[in-house]
């Protein structure tokens, strides 16, 4: 049986706080991400000890010692791998599975597209720096080409891995994405993916104050984010900018940004998000907006239901126990031929 996900008064963020001393270099955006954390689970209302956090390696991935929860600090890229598996074999838990963007998608990569596409529910979070920070500074699968770094001197020759296009191509029914700054809005979607059934990914845009600092600038600093980002929310107008005054519109079968009022364009003309849609035509394209020509889509993007592999396969489970009468796997082995040796 799924636990029921229901907001209550009973927790607190204090309730899924350890008693271990956060060592992350001071500014480091992973304080945000665990605090707005702890505060999505408290408003969920699960138990701490109904819920597992499973990492890899990496900086993100020391997440789990700082959780009043069951936790698993695994080896690297492997984080999917066992939060499938303990998914599977504890279909009442609710899994939280942390990941930098090197732990996920360079040797975890494999992994990650296949928990996608299985649709396993579990709750993915991938810590974007765009740099190995644990490892002191090389570039990741989400380096921009040209990136300097101390791997690639002379800057990278290859381009880089876009999350949301990962999660698509894997066929993903749950996209958000988060700033490490904008607290408000990781809550929001945290809970969101939780209140999924399926496999939820949560990338969230984290700065490496060591490595990688103001990598995200051009679209985060105060000055521009409001121009350079539009916060999605299901049902409501796609509408950003400063002055509240530019708007998302059809253009043929493509999206583009325009200021209300101007060049014929009212209100009306600006879309109107859907989040459950089963199409996933327009969801990439706002997914896969940069914060240049169209502002970076954050708020949950794609949110529909599908069939969860964990569910199916308790489901399958039960039936051939059903069947074959096997009500222990001691029973199951003795079931076909045995003997005896003397």
């Amino acid at each position: 049986m799924q636990p029921t996900i229901t907001p209550q008064s009973s927790y607190s963020p204090a309730d899924f706080k350890s008693d271990q001393a956060v060592r992350w270099c001071p500014g480091c955006g992973d304080h945000a991400i665990l605090n707005t954390l702890h505060k999505a689970m408290a408003t969920l209302g699960i138990a701490p000890e109904m819920t597992a956090v499973i990492s890899g390696i990496g900086c993100s991935s020391r997440l789990p010692y700082y959780m009043n929860t069951y936790g698993f600090h695994t080896i690297h890229g492997r984080a999917a791998a066992i939060a499938t598996g303990f998914k599977v074999a504890n279909p009442q838990m609710t899994v939280w599975q942390i990941s930098g963007d090197g732990d996920g998608l360079a040797i975890g990569g494999n992994h990650f597209i296949h928990a996608v596409r299985r649709n396993i529910d579990i709750n993915m979070v991938l810590f974007n720096n765009k740099i190995y920070g644990l490892t002191k500074g090389q570039y990741s699968p989400t380096s921009a080409r040209g990136f300097v770094s101390k791997s690639s001197p002379y800057g990278t020759t290859e381009d880089p891995f876009i999350p949301a296009e990962l999660v698509f191509g894997a066929r993903g029914n749950f996209f958000a994405r988060s700033i490490d700054v904008e607290l408000a809005t990781s809550q929001e979607v945290f809970v969101a993916a939780a209140r999924h059934k399926g496999a939820s990914v949560v990338e969230v845009l984290q700065n490496c104050v060591i490595f990688n600092n103001g990598i995200h600038n051009p679209i985060t600093d105060k000055e521009v984010r409001a121009d350079r980002t539009i916060h999605l929310r299901h049902g409501e107008k796609m509408i950003f900018g400063k002055n509240g005054d530019k708007g998302l519109v059809q253009d043929g079968f493509l999206i583009k940004a325009v200021t209300i009022g101007q060049d014929g364009y009212t209100l009306d003309d600006v879309l109107v998000h859907d989040a459950h849609t089963p199409s996933n035509f327009l969801h990439q394209q706002l997914a896969m907006m940069d914060g240049n020509t169209l502002p970076l889509a954050v708020g949950v993007i794609r949110d529909v239901e599908a069939p969860t592999y964990d569910a199916a396969v308790e489901a399958q489970v039960a039936e051939v126990r059903a069947k074959k009468g096997f009500d222990s796997l001691r029973s199951l082995i003795l079931a076909g031929e045995t003997w005896e040796v003397k």
